[in-house]
């Protein structure tokens, strides 16, 4: 970076990938009216980049133009420059993102737009080397080239801008239909035609998590009884935690494979992966009763804690792959190293167990994995089976190798440190808050409950306006931009999990409240669904409304499976009925590709499955009412929703707010479970017996 150059306009801002070009030789401006304005009254196309802080081949680009004296003479003076951090303005990046792919059948970071001051685009694409490299334009010659139609030939660049606005328009449109089971069966299909039978996750490389595919899977297992859809999620999860996507060292996961196997990551590590992958595992020890899953989970927690917590409580956004300079760096090991730090003994245990050789598993270093081990077999027995060791000593094993993982972490911490984005993000915060309070649920960890409450607090205090209005990125003490729609639909969710961990009504009181802004800001009255961004909010080309659940669940995805989840807590129509709306809004595009489309699918398993609902009446920390409530954790019941009415005074809050459990109260002095399924009530229960009979 120029730290000797003059700050460009970046300076003022708070975004962290805005302020790593805050001292560039080109003039960057903000995503902001100032920009438009000042390139339509210069007559200067805008050249658009977009990209985001712990993104590999943005540090490249950078590095080789935006930091280069001579692109910087082109840009400064035939464009109007804007930098644009995709995770503060995802509305901006969805559209371009969008044109991008339809001019050239691809996208990704760093994003690269070439449009009128109008806001129009007539060129795309992404990364760029500074001159002509390997059959790849140079940016060079194309910022040249661009340079001279604009002036040469100025009717046809707006004739295909214009057309480029006008497919792009086209592409955001839904397609209305029907879904029915049969698109469960369907997706169900897809990942089976996929999945990778010997090393789990679905196609060849690169392999991303996607866990909210396991997790449809495992509620397609649970509706169906398909051991096939079971089966392919323990093998991911066995595979992926195996793999060097983990960091077996300091725990969390990285952002994907670019190998079939799991051992070489892309090493950046991001919090929305991070949430959605504790998630998973934790459904699958639900599912499986593997506690393995379970371990995975609160390691990641631990990490989360540990590296990616604020003072306040908010969480951060993401770590970079890259330390000085080099991608991975930090995470890797030679033999040598890891001898010299554990001793001959342990570091030959070490070394045999997590695969660290010589020549190294990775350009020359090692990437610590189990990928050997099959899944089921502890490390520790493998190690065993090849020595004359006795197997008592596995014990001794197992503390043995945490210890050396203790002593290479307390090592790795003295090199220097990727860079960690500190932006904390209201969507990627409800991911956390939701998986934390899930995790605190399954695991019986009150930390967790701590962490996510901590959280919540944190977003009600800081990231809402004085009127009300949700913000979506805090950063230095400063909150702005108002949320988008993934913002609103993620907090209801974790509220709504917050809920069930701790049964303080006010959290199902906020889900609502929360639930009503963002259809009053989002909702689309003639054709159902939920816009990206707010009826307040800046006017982009068209308001764009996403339903493909990539590397994140979608926000009508997931504001779908909320209001189906409060219409149950609360018995009001209207949520179940805007539900359906989203999912008929959307049929057509997701027939087409189901398996694209995972958590939507798992929310209209909720609608079409044998849903359950049950009311517990009793006292509050009363031994039968904690038992009663256990029994229910204990088991795998992912379409259930679950109510605690406190008797007397303490009960007052649940009743305002959802006036039909008053009379569900403690039969006999004892708690009582009132059980509904498929819209039909059973007889209330006491007994733990009958209770355990109801919910197999």
């Amino acid at each position: 970076m120029h730290e000797n150059k003059l700050a460009n306009r970046l300076a003022k801002e708070k975004s962290p990938y805005l302020l790593q070009h805050a001292h560039h030789p080109v003039e960057w401006h903000p995503w902001c009216d100032e920009a438009f304005e000042r390139a339509r009254k210069e007559d200067k196309p805008i050249f658009l980049s977009i990209g985001y802080s712990t993104c590999h081949w943005c540090h490249v680009m950078a590095h080789e133009s935006f930091e280069d004296e001579e692109v910087a003479a082109v840009l400064n003076k035939y464009y109007v420059s804007i930098k644009v951090d995709r995770e503060e303005r995802p509305d901006v990046d969805n559209i371009y993102m969008g044109v991008c792919q339809a001019m050239t059948g691809q996208g990704g970071w760093p994003l690269t737009i070439i449009m009128t001051p109008s806001k129009e685009p007539f060129f795309a694409g992404t990364y760029f080397p500074k001159k002509d490299s390997w059959g790849r334009a140079g940016l060079l010659d194309i910022l040249g080239k661009i340079a001279d139609l604009w002036q040469k030939d100025r009717e046809h660049i707006y004739d295909i801008s214009r057309r480029v606005t006008e497919a792009v328009k086209k592409t955001g449109e839904t397609r209305p239909g029907e879904l029915g089971e049969y698109v469960l069966d369907e997706a169900f299909k897809q990942f089976s035609a996929r999945f990778d039978d010997e090393f789990g996750g679905f196609g060849s490389a690169p392999k991303f998590p996607a866990s909210h595919n396991l997790i449809f899977l495992l509620h397609y297992w649970k509706n169906s009884g398909e051991e096939r859809a079971l089966e392919m999620v323990e093998k991911t999860l066995d595979c992926m935690a195996r793999g060097g996507i983990y960091d077996h060292i300091g725990f969390g996961f990285h952002r994907y494979s670019v190998d079939r196997w799991w051992l070489v990551p892309h090493f950046e590590k991001m919090l929305y992966d991070n949430a959605l992958i504790a998630m998973a595992f934790l459904e699958g020890y639900q599912a499986a009763g593997n506690k393995k899953y379970k371990e995975v989970a609160e390691e990641v927690f631990n990490y989360i804690e540990r590296d990616m917590t604020s003072p306040e409580g908010g969480f951060y956004s993401a770590e970079d792959a890259d330390s000085e300079g080099v991608e991975g760096k930090f995470y890797l090991w030679t033999h040598e190293e890891v001898k010299n730090i554990l001793g001959d003994e342990k570091g030959r245990l070490f070394c045999e167990v997590y695969d660290i050789t010589p020549q190294g598993n990775f350009e020359g270093k090692n990437i610590p994995n189990l990928i050997k081990y099959k899944a089921g077999r502890p490390p520790y027995e493998a190690y065993l089976a090849n020595t004359s060791e006795a197997a008592p000593r596995a014990v001794d094993l197992i503390e043995e190798l945490k210890d050396c993982r203790e002593k290479l972490f307390n090592e790795r911490g003295k090199r220097i440190r990727p860079h960690k984005d500190d932006k904390i993000l209201t969507s990627w915060n409800g991911l956390m808050i939701a998986a934390l309070a899930k995790g605190a649920r399954v695991a019986g960890n009150e930390k967790y409950t701590f962490m996510a409450r901590k959280a919540a607090d944190f977003i009600f205090s800081k990231l809402v306006r004085e009127d009300g209005r949700l913000l979506a990125r805090y950063r230095d003490g400063e909150a702005a931009i108002p949320a988008y729609l993934d913002d609103y639909a993620f907090l209801v969710w974790a509220l709504l999990e917050l809920y069930e961990t701790t049964f303080d009504a006010g959290y199902l009181k906020k889900a609502l409240e929360m639930n009503r802004q963002m259809l009053d800001l989002f909702w689309d009255e003639e054709k159902g669904g939920l816009f990206f961004y707010g009826k307040d909010g800046e006017e982009l080309l068209f308001r764009p409304k996403e339903i493909y659940d990539g590397a994140i669940p979608s926000g009508n995805s997931v504001a779908a499976y909320n209001m189906l989840k409060l219409s149950r807590f609360t018995g009001d129509q209207s949520l179940e009925e805007h539900a359906r709306r989203i999912f008929k809004a959307f049929a057509g595009e997701v027939m087409l590709h189901p398996s694209a489309h995972s958590f939507l699918l798992t929310a209209l398993q909720f609608a079409l499955g044998a849903s359950k609902e049950i009311v517990i009446a009793g006292v509050s920390d009363a031994d039968d009412t904690e038992k009663m409530i256990q029994k229910i954790r204990s088991r795998y019941l992912p379409d259930t929703v679950v109510l605690l009415h406190p008797a007397g005074n303490a009960g007052r809050n649940i009743r305002e707010l959802i006036p039909f459990i008053k009379d569900m109260k403690p039969l006999e002095g004892k708690a009582t479970a009132y059980i509904c399924e498929n819209f039909a009530c059973l007889p209330p229960v006491t007994n733990m017996d009958e209770i355990e009979r109801v919910l197999l």
